[in-house]
Parts: structure tokens; sequence; C-alpha cells
């Protein structure tokens, strides 16, 4: 019942929203993705394809997240595995790298911003140049910012736990 459900309303309609969207970017691309939802909605319309055609796709979307959800999975433990080894190492430095990280990184963006303003405010013809050599160097600092972040969020949240090694590091 529910694949003949979702035949009659709940793909159709997807595909209508689909369809529309994509018909709405003018790419021929988009345009040839357009019409070929508009071919699929034809055929669901005009039962050339079955409701339990559509059901083996689902399933076959289903099965497909599954798979990626165990590999998601896969992927978090083994960072909380090394999360946890990090945590119960004896050496000082292996519980401090965040901090020396986030030093790193604060004294990176002083040298680099201090250096770019003076560059604009000593040779102010060099402007566009630094400036736009600073653009450039947004997808560095995006990383190195956002590996910063998630290291400072995981250990405000050791601490909070009272995990191992949280002296103060």
């Amino acid at each position: 019942m529910l694949p003949a459900l979702l035949a009659q309303i709940g793909l159709p309609l997807l595909l209508k929203a689909v369809g529309l969207g994509l018909d709405a970017i003018d790419n021929p691309v988009a345009k040839a993705a357009s019409a070929a939802v508009g071919d699929v909605e034809k055929a669901i319309s005009g039962r050339q394809i079955t409701p339990e055609q559509i059901a083996a796709a689902n399933h076959h979307t289903e099965r497909m997240m599954e798979i990626e959800s165990r590999e998601v999975q896969t992927k978090i433990r083994e960072i909380n595995r090394t999360f946890r080894a990090e945590i119960s190492s004896g050496d000082a430095y292996v519980r401090r790298w965040r901090p020396t990280f986030g030093y790193a990184v604060a004294v990176s963006w002083v040298a680099t911003m201090g250096a770019a303003a003076y560059t604009v405010v000593a040779e102010p013809e060099l402007a566009p140049g630094v400036i736009s050599a600073l653009v450039n160097t947004a997808p560095i600092w995006g990383v190195a910012l956002a590996v910063l972040g998630v290291s400072v969020v995981k250990r405000s949240q050791d601490k909070r736990l009272g995990t191992p090694g949280d002296s103060g590091a």
C-alpha cells in the first residue's frame, strides 16, 4: 500500500518540485536534468514505472543510506578512540597539543594581519594585492580555525565530564 501511495502522491510531487527547481536554473545541464525528471514523472503517471519498481528503488536507497550510516559511525568510533588515546596518554605534550596548536594559530594570525596592516599603511599602492592575497588565505584559515574550534569544544566537554588529564591543559 505504501509503495502505491508513494508512487501516486509522494514521488510525483517530489519530481515536480525538483523539476521546477532545476528548470529555474539558467544552465543547459540543469535544463536537461529538468527534462529528464519530467520524463520520469510522466512515466510514473502513465504507469510505465510500476509501484513495485518504485518500492525496489526505495529499498535500494534505504540500503545505501544504511551503508553510509555505518561508515559514518565507524569514522566517529575511530575519532573517539583517538581522543581517548590522547587523553589517557602519560605524555604531557600529547595532552597539550591543543593549546599549543591554539597558540600557534594565534601567533600566525597576528603575524599575518600585522604584516598586512603594516604593508597597507606603509605602501597603500600595494593594498589591492595584499587584500587579494589575504582573501586567498581564507581556505587555510578556515581549516585551521575549524580544527581549533573542534579542539576547544572537545576539550571543554572533556573538562566538564572530568576526563583524566584535565589538569587545566
